[in-house]
């Protein structure tokens, strides 16, 4: 084993980290430049002996032809180019059941969500289904993710239709519902293609869980109230007391509690049954999970295959059981562009489509990236948006309505045995057969059943709310439980627009003011050491602050975005060592005669960042405070150069260790007559 030798202090060749407790010896061969690479209180494994051998590099599989090159590019962006002639008969079973498991779900669902929560024709649902789930096993990178339409972003619609209609005065411009709802989704399709363009896809992020959660219990509920209402059979009586699509929930609150008792009988009967066998089953499939037979359990279907064969044998229509009725569809509808409204309603629609492509695509990616960390394959989350966004387009223009990826569908897709993107284009094909095929035979299908349909599918979303309250209430993580019940209550209480855009807005406010605070803290000595330091927040009690010298770590790349309050920040710490003191108290600390900047965790630093530097450092000179620098590293030390801070500082003001640059301090103190202890 090879020796090495310890380089005198004097060069420097002693490499210590503020945060370590020991001294690194370097061997004799390390230069500057790879000790500042060196891990605290180690020695890399590729300067000793290892019996590992080097990787190997394949760059032999580096396309050198363009058409080559092209094809292999190609595979990136059409998924399906990569898993369509790698397809066998072993995978199409398992995906040909997913499919049929997933179309016995959707197709009921795109019913329910056109007629009840959008207000249009029930055959735009199924358009909603076919299309974009075709689409996306074109362009999606997710096996299992189900992509259709959703409860929330259907209400959406439903809710801006709603608003436009009881806003327009007598003579004013009518929108036409279904043009406003296919213009909705050709621009959501549109904004989240351009997010996947401009690779926004880690926008995903910015999304805080409570907020999300708090939105998502409020939509929740929202959904459910409405429902009832239908689920009583009291649609006449809410007419006839003012309750429409843009009531608040509040309002059907209490026109529940005041006429629950008006209720039609029959409608209430079905309504029970189909919503307590629908949550039987989901129990059921959620407590036994390793019965398959149970979890491939068509109960959506055969509820609405049961109430419409009840329902027509013994003529529950002709007393009072509100059906679905005709469904008008000529087919395939052309692709076409949608009628533009008056320009006055387009920032309303603009507005509403940009908060369903954030809010869809927010849940969409969580669900891709989940199930390909589940089932050990990669997505891009950039990819995604571009797929989803082609999707809503293509929808939109086949008179389809929003459709993204479903948590609770996606786990149903995976369950079933989904293992490619073939699972979703089957689901679109069945789609496609019921809009040519099965449209008359939905002409009983009571309004009620597909209410239940939507009332136990929000459910679901209700159903990790309190595993996060606890979580929530175990940490004592109050700002998350007042961001949740913010969304919760702007949600309910106002509308759900309301409630959306507080959502998004505070989670940009809340990121904006995370990033835009740099991470800085003050360094001290261990207490009993001379040259062992530590943050002193982290042990208060075991680490003291140096008389006269400050020492000030910079724990992140600084640029402009967290620079500005550097300043300010810089200046509390020097007055009370600690960002939790309020700044109301007396000051803690003594103006310092010396400033050590320890920057070995800033790797980079921009034009503006250096800029405010080289004014903090002229600041500390008109206040005779002298500045060191500690382990700057090559980025930064160019742009120091460039900018005249480095001459500012001085180059003999540069040191790779704290110890070092308190070894100077020490000198000069002696120089100048100061007392050292």
């Amino acid at each position: 084993m090879s020796t090495h030798r310890s380089l005198p202090k004097s060069g420097s060749g002693h490499f210590h980290n503020g945060d370590s407790d020991e001294e690194m010896i370097l061997p004799p061969n390390a230069n500057e430049t790879t000790s500042l690479m060196i891990p605290d209180d180690s020695i890399p494994r590729y300067m000793t002996a290892s019996p590992i051998p080097s990787a190997r590099i394949y760059n032999d599989s580096i396309p050198k032809d363009n058409w080559i090159l092209f094809k292999v590019r190609s595979k990136y962006y059409l998924p399906i180019l990569q898993w369509l002639p790698l397809y066998n008969s072993n995978l199409l079973l398992g995906d040909l059941i997913a499919g049929l498991t997933l179309s016995c779900l959707l197709i009921p669902q795109g019913l329910s969500y056109a007629t009840a929560l959008c207000k249009i024709d029930a055959v735009h649902g199924l358009y909603a289904i076919a299309f974009p789930a075709i689409t996306y096993a074109i362009f999606g990178m997710s096996r299992q993710m189900s992509v259709g339409p959703e409860a929330t972003l259907s209400l959406l619609v439903g809710s801006s239709i709603a608003q436009q209609q009881n806003s327009s005065l007598p003579g004013d411009y009518a929108i036409d519902p279904l043009a406003w709802a296919c213009l909705m989704t050709l621009f959501v399709g549109l904004f989240t293609f351009l997010l996947g363009l401009f690779r926004l896809g880690f926008l995903d992020s910015l999304m805080s869980r409570a907020l999300l959660r708090g939105f998502i219990t409020g939509v929740a509920l929202v959904v459910m109230l409405q429902q009832s209402i239908t689920l009583l059979g009291l649609v006449k009586i809410s007419e006839e007391a003012g309750i429409s699509e843009a009531s608040s929930s509040i309002d059907r609150f209490f026109f529940l509690i005041r006429h629950c008792n008006e209720a039609h009988v029959l409608t209430a009967k079905v309504s029970a049954v189909s919503v307590a066998f629908l949550l039987g089953m989901r129990v059921a499939k959620s407590k036994l999970p390793k019965y398959k037979w149970i979890q491939l359990f068509p109960e959506v279907l055969l509820t609405v295959i049961v109430s419409i064969l009840l329902t027509n044998y013994y003529d529950w229509d002709l007393k009072g059981l509100g059906i679905l009725g005709d469904i008008q569809s000529d087919g395939i509808p052309w692709p076409s562009i949608p009628l533009f409204p008056a320009r006055k309603h387009m920032k309303d629609l603009l507005v509403t489509s940009a908060m369903i492509a954030v809010i869809g695509f927010v849940e969409s990616v969580v669900i891709a990236k989940t199930y390909s960390s589940r089932h050990n394959y990669s997505v891009s989350a950039n990819r995604e948006l571009v797929a989803l966004g082609v999707a809503n387009i293509v929808s939109g223009l086949f008179q389809g309505i929003p459709a993204y990826g479903s948590v609770a569908r996606s786990k149903i897709n995976d369950r079933a045995g989904a293992r490619t993107q073939m699972a979703c284009m089957i689901a679109g094909i069945f789609a496609l057969l019921a809009i040519f095929f099965l449209l008359p035979c939905f002409y009983y299908l009571p309004k009620s059943v597909l209410s239940a349909i939507i009332f136990v599918a929000v459910l679901s979303l209700l159903a990790e709310l309190p595993e996060d309250l606890h979580f929530i209430f175990k940490l004592g993580a109050w700002r998350d439980l007042a961001l949740l019940s913010i969304t919760f209550l702007a949600t309910i209480i106002i509308s759900l627009e309301f409630g959306t855009m507080i959502a998004v807005t505070l989670s940009l406010i809340l990121t904006i003011k995370e990033t835009s605070y740099p991470r800085i803290s003050i360094m001290g000595r261990v207490k009993g050491t001379n040259n062992k330091f530590r943050p002193i927040k982290d042990d208060p009690e075991e680490v003291e602050h140096l008389e006269d010298v400050l020492i000030i770590k910079v724990e992140e790349p600084l640029y402009f975005a967290n620079t500005g309050q550097l300043k300010d920040r810089l200046r509390r710490l020097e007055q009370f060592g600690d960002m939790s003191v309020h700044p109301s108290e007396s000051p803690r600390l003594g103006e310092s005669s010396y400033a050590i900047f320890d920057v070995d965790n800033m790797p980079y630093i921009d034009a503006s960042a250096v800029q405010i530097l080289y004014e903090i450092v002229e600041a500390y000179h008109a206040r005779n405070v002298e500045v060191y620098f500690v382990r700057l590293r090559e980025k930064p030390m160019e742009l120091f150069e460039r900018s005249g801070l480095l001459d500012l500082v001085g180059k003999d003001h540069l040191f790779r260790r704290v110890p070092d640059a308190i070894e100077e301090i020490e000198k000069d103190m002696l120089n100048r007559g100061v007392v050292v202890q």
